[in-house]
């Protein structure tokens, strides 16, 4: 994680119980299903608060891609804007220390997540405050434009992501699961069209998309959610989709959703 490359985190753990529990405002920051998560792929099920780390983590690479990380003019102290606010909506910010080991890992070290108010924020950046991360360069790609026709790339989600894919249908012969996924596939794209907040923007690979949700083998439950991109003035494709953690990953880099069919 490029984040640990840049500052080392001593007791980690507690440091993100605390800014999950005590200092931001609450929110879910786990998987409901960490099991499930792990085995289709999304190796961060494994860890503790694991939607909250990859947060962190995609906060920071797009902070610096931005150059929003801000130094004191010695460069003692760097402080970056985390994107979330406490209960009383105050900013809250990840301070670091520079790391004068001989032998340093990284060249800072974490002090702490502070709010706005906090002495050491007032005392070093309060003349220098960094912004949170930026999303919105296009705001045309977070909304599902019904004008725009989705074609699927069918063959290439079922032979990349037949893993992910409910129980039933991973060991099912290719042309139902075909059948069911262009069913499903066409069946959200009406909807959608009559209600565009079906469709979540996500942030994945420096670029925006669209999340769908998929009703492969419940009516009530997603069980899967289908990637959209927009490829021009005129048309949406559809060549992968995620878990519903992974989606859910990628959603809240955005902005938490609040979502009927997207939760973690």
């Amino acid at each position: 994680m490029e984040l640990f490359r840049f500052a080392n985190f001593i007791r980690l753990d507690n440091s993100l119980d605390y800014l999950s529990s005590k200092l931001a405002l609450p929110e879910s920051w786990s998987y409901s299903n960490p099991e499930k998560e792990y085995v289709e792929g999304n190796c961060a099920a494994r860890f503790t608060l694991p939607i909250l780390r990859n947060y962190l983590e995609h906060t920071y690479r797009r902070v610096r891609a931005e150059q929003k990380i801000h130094y004191t003019i010695d460069r003692r102290y760097s402080c970056f804007n985390t994107g979330l606010v406490t209960s009383n909506l105050e900013e809250i910010f990840a301070f670091f220390e520079q790391n004068k080991s001989l032998t340093p890992k990284s060249p800072y070290f974490f002090k702490a997540f502070i709010k706005k108010s906090d002495s050491d924020f007032l005392t070093y950046f309060s003349q220098n405050q960094p912004l949170p991360a930026n999303y919105f360069g296009q705001p045309e790609f977070l909304l599902f434009n019904p004008m725009l026709e989705l074609i699927p790339d069918i063959d290439h989600i079922i032979d990349d992501n037949k893993h992910r894919f409910p129980e039933p249908l991973k060991t099912a012969p290719s042309r139902e699961v075909r059948k069911l996924l262009i069913g499903a596939i066409d069946d959200i794209s009406k909807r959608a069209r009559i209600n565009y907040k079906l469709a979540i923007p996500q942030y994945y690979d420096g670029k925006i998309q669209l999340l769908l949700p998929l009703y492969l083998v419940s009516n009530h439950h997603p069980d899967l959610a289908l990637v959209i991109d927009r490829i021009n003035t005129t048309t949406y494709s559809a060549r992968t989709c995620l878990t519903l953690g992974m989606a859910y990953n990628n959603a809240r880099l955005i902005v938490c959703p609040h979502s009927e069919w997207l939760q973690p």
